[in-house]
């Protein structure tokens, strides 16, 4: 897909979003976000919430429920926002066009997954590639992980609202969380699977740095804060640390880079690509020791980085309007 031609009319482009979860958690945020922008796009667009991914008399439910919107909605897309039974669901409701983005946990296994279930989420997102009329994966790693059909596949990351995730003074942060201005913090993303993320690895490469430069303030969040009060803590921040043993694009990597937060990260997903140009950050190897020196390097003269710079290549405006320009190409419109 050329990257640079987008249709720039308005469109009566008719999607149906289908996001596993609830509609009133924050639950895959990043997707939520991600559709919000479809609008400025002339899009029209429902978005489906598929509650049961593990019932199957809920999923059954859900599926009916999918196939009574198509019939009123009648979507020129559906556009499913995760493999495994978000994708499935959304490929065999109907004969409508099906996108699929793959995200990570779909086609990757980590550690701390439940190997059955796994195994049953990655064949039914396979399954689903093969009926899908066009694939998006979040990086090129990603990509690869399909056992077919890579050639409908468009590489583009999920993105970041640039307008929510933007640079502030570092000391008002602080001053606003009521954090010391002179410690060291190092935020961390654990979500809802520590084991995955490499929690383990992450302290004790801060206990190797901590005697190396003092005090180290962890900051881990553990996917019960309200994504709201994420800007302030990556501003607040002095480094964000990353030691996933798998991802697709990791959107907690964009959203440092909008804010100018320095990052230290294992090479996992598409980081290489993302942090290519920013400065001060490092990806390092799996190792204790080497992300300790890491961080030590940063934490020694902390600054910010120049990571807004690069922003525009994964800013959600730029990523829908990429977005859109595969429903035209899939849709005729």
């Amino acid at each position: 897909m050329n990257r640079g031609t987008f249709h720039s009319t308005k469109t009566n482009l008719r999607v149906i979003s289908v996001i596993p979860g609830e509609p009133d958690n924050n639950s895959m945020i990043f997707a939520r976000r991600q559709v919000q922008f479809l609008a400025k796009e002339g899009v029209t667009n429902k978005t489906f919430f598929l509650s049961s991914r593990t019932s199957p008399l809920k999923v059954l439910t859900e599926f009916c429920r999918l196939r009574n919107l198509i019939r009123t909605f009648k979507p020129h897309i559906i556009h499913a926002h995760y493999g495994t039974v978000t994708a499935f669901v959304s490929c065999f409701a109907s004969n409508i066009p099906v996108i699929i983005t793959f995200r990570g946990s779909d086609l990757n296994k980590s550690k701390g997954d439940n190997l059955l279930r796994w195994t049953l989420g990655h064949l039914l997102s396979q399954i689903s590639a093969l009926k899908a009329k066009k694939i998006i994966c979040v990086s090129e790693e990603l990509k690869n992980k399909l056992w077919w059909k890579q050639k409908r596949v468009a590489v583009l990351p999920t993105g970041v609202d640039a307008l929510i995730f933007t640079p502030r003074n570092r000391n008002e942060a602080r001053l606003e969380l009521g954090w010391e201005i002179d410690k060291r913090f190092v935020l961390f993303n654990a979500g809802r699977n520590p084991k995955g993320k490499g929690l383990d690895l992450a302290q004790l490469s801060i206990v190797l740095a901590e005697r190396i430069i003092g005090e180290i303030s962890f900051i881990v969040l553990d996917g019960t804060l309200s994504p709201n009060k994420v800007p302030i803590l990556m501003n607040a921040a002095d480094c964000l640390l990353l030691t996933s043993d798998q991802e697709g694009s990791p959107t907690v990597i964009q959203e440092a880079i909008a804010c100018n937060l320095p990052v230290v990260s294992v090479p996992v997903g598409d980081v290489k690509e993302r942090l290519s140009s920013v400065i001060p950050s490092a990806i390092v190897k799996r190792d204790p020791d080497n992300i300790a020196k890491a961080l030590v390097e940063i934490l020694a003269s902390p600054r910010r980085s120049n990571g807004r710079d690069h922003i525009s290549e994964i800013s959600l405006e730029n990523i829908t309007k990429q977005i859109v320009s595969v429903y035209h190409e899939i849709s005729g419109q």
